[in-house]
Formats: structure tokens, C-alpha cells, sequence
């Protein structure tokens, strides 16, 4: 089982902390670290935050939320091992060519440590904003993870389609890994087989075993359906970081690879919370 942080981007009172937590994180022995996404975050929205009750998103306009990228590679630079993550941008949203380039980048600087965390976006205000439309998104979403492979290939890219027309170029460097890890997130819709014929993993919400059992189970399913082995697919959740070994345990047998604890949930000390885990966790996972 390996541990992750997230979200190294959000709160942000200042550089150095940003940079000095990842830091920890990495002495502690985590594997990664990851970041979310919102461009901007609207004062008022009808939009239906779909992973929280109240249909809200738990950050005011005012949270200093550092763009993924700029903030993975400000760690990158500070780190040696550290993996970094996106989890997720919105990519429905975003120019497709620009993210290929700025993920192969990132990868190549990095010496191989990104993961490519992305989903199809719920805010449609934020797609107003960014001029893109919101209908059809995870058309979108399909299309462009597609032509970003391509972009990544290293050769000439050919993609013509209803949303992209690409032809008779290339784009270096290509990423130092191949595949770079395309991740994707959320629960919702045709999540399962987006996964099965595009993805190299998921990040699921959440992280009760019992809820990921079924969820896994249909994704081993679909998978079977559509030819893809299903062991080739890394799945992160949501882990809060208490009930130690047992708990992790209980993910690894629903068939979790990596959990991601909340950096909220570390109480008003992260940086000692961190140290914690580090030695009561991280130490006893190593040795077995």
C-alpha cells in the first residue's frame, strides 16, 4: 500500500509552507502528492457539487488555490523521490494540446514522477468562464485523452475528430515515462469505462470498503467486456488516516493500491501529523 497527501495546493499561506510540507512528506515516506483543481471558484452557483451533501465545495472564492501544475513542478524542484499527482484537473474545460505539453513537460523535468489526475468537471460556471461549453463534456473528455496519447507518442499526430483537428505536427519532449499514468476521478456516469479503455487508473471518492468492493467489482466487469486486464489499473481512495494498519489492510483486500489522506484531516498540526504517520505507518508497511 503506498500513502499519499492531498491537497498539497489548497490554503496555501505561502510558498515555503507548500514546499516544506511536501518535503516532510517525502523524509516520512509517502509516495505522493497531489493537488485539485478549480480555476476559479464562483461567489454564488446553481451547480450541484456532486461529492458533498450540501452541494458545496468546502473552499471559499478566497482560498488561495495554486495552479496544479505551477505547484507540482515548485515541488518537483525541492524533491527527489516524491511522486506528484493531479487530482484531478479539470480537462473538459482546458485546451487538450497546451495540457499535453505542460504534463510531458512536468514528467520530463521531473525525471518520470507525474501522474496525470484528470476528470470531466462538474461547475459549469467555471466552463462559462473558461469559454467552453459544458454540454457534451465527457465526449469531450473521451477525445481528448485520446489525442493527448498521440501528442505523448512522439510521433507526427494525426487526430481528427468533432472537437480537435491535429494534423502534421510533433510535440517534444515526449514524457520520461510511457505511458505517463492518466488517472481518472469521480463515480459518476460512464466513469467505469472511460477507466477500462482509456485509463491507467482511478481515483475513487471515498474509501469505505464496502462501498469499493462493488464499485471495483464492476470495473473488473466492464473491463472483462471490453478486453482490458484489469490488474493493469492503479486504484487511489480517499483514506482520512486513522484506524492504522487495520484500516489500510481492509483497503488493500477491497483492492486498493494507494491511499490519499486528506490534508484537512490531519488536524491543526500536519506538518507533526505527517511525522506520525510516517513512523507508526509508513515504517510498519515497509517491514511487513
Amino acid at each position: 500500500m503506498k500513502l499519499g497527501l492531498v491537497p498539497i495546493n489548497i490554503g496555501v499561506s505561502e510558498p515555503a509552507h507548500m514546499i516544506a510540507l511536501a518535503q516532510r512528506a517525502e523524509a516520512a515516506g509517502f509516495e505522493s502528492v497531489w493537488t485539485f483543481e478549480h480555476v476559479i471558484v464562483p461567489l454564488d452557483y446553481q451547480s450541484k457539487y456532486p461529492y458533498n451533501a450540501t452541494g458545496k465545495m468546502g473552499v471559499a472564492p478566497e482560498t488561495p488555490m495554486v495552479d496544479p501544475l505551477v505547484a507540482l513542478a515548485a515541488i518537483a524542484a525541492a524533491t527527489k523521490t516524491l511522486r506528484l499527482a493531479t487530482g484531478v484537473n479539470i480537462l473538459s474545460q482546458t485546451n487538450p494540446l497546451l495540457l499535453a505539453k505542460q504534463a510531458a513537460s512536468l514528467d520530463f523535468m521531473s525525471g518520470g514522477r507525474f501522474m496525470l489526475g484528470v476528470g470531466i468537471g462538474w461547475l459549469e460556471e467555471e466552463f462559462v468562464a473558461m469559454g467552453t461549453p459544458f454540454a457534451r463534456r465527457g465526449a469531450r473528455f473521451d477525445d481528448y485523452v485520446a489525442a493527448m496519447r498521440k501528442v505523448w507518442s512522439g510521433a507526427v499526430v494525426e487526430h481528427s475528430s468533432e472537437f480537435l483537428d491535429w494534423s502534421g505536427f510533433k510535440s517534444y519532449p515526449v514524457p520520461a515515462q510511457n505511458p505517463l499514468p492518466v488517472i481518472m476521478g469521480g463515480n459518476k456516469g460512464k466513469i467505469h469505462e472511460r477507466i477500462a479503455r482509456l485509463g491507467n487508473g482511478w481515483f475513487v471518492p471515498g474509501g469505505d470498503p464496502r462501498e469499493l468492493a462493488p464499485q471495483l467489482a464492476e470495473l473488473r466487469a466492464t473491463c472483462d467486456r471490453v478486453g482490458r486486464d484489469f490488474a493493469e489499473i492503479e486504484i487511489t481512495c480517499m483514506w482520512p488516516g486513522t484506524g492504522g494498519i487495520e484500516a489500510l489492510d481492509a483497503l488493500a483486500a477491497a483492492g486498493v493500491h494507494r491511499a490519499v489522506v486528506p490534508l484537512m484531516a490531519l488536524g491543526s498540526d500536519p506538518a507533526g501529523a505527517i511525522d506520525r504517520l510516517g513512523t507508526e505507518v509508513i515504517a510498519r508497511l515497509r517491514t511487513g
